[in-house]
């Protein structure tokens, strides 16, 4: 659904709402140029836990080790 003006969308707000909730695109114009899109924010369904991982990744014994000369050029790390 396009709405003209922001004096349209204040007016109709409610509905507006409503109707991206229901999975309509809102596009909201000023000086007949679409400048808005009212969409809906999506909850997570589970909330994140940190930790699930934990024991299950590795990091090798070399990782804090110098780069070989040709990566670091890649790089462009200068020795």
């Amino acid at each position: 659904m396009k709405v003209d003006t922001i004096s349209e969308a204040k007016a109709q707000l409610s509905t507006l709402v409503e109707r991206a909730l229901a999975g309509e695109e809102v596009i909201i114009g000023r000086a007949g140029k679409p400048v808005v899109r009212l969409v809906p924010i999506l909850q997570r369904a589970e909330r994140r836990r940190p930790g699930t991982l934990k024991g299950q990744i590795q990091i090798g014994s070399d990782f804090d080790d110098p780069l070989p000369p040709d990566i670091a050029e890649a790089f462009g790390i200068l020795p």
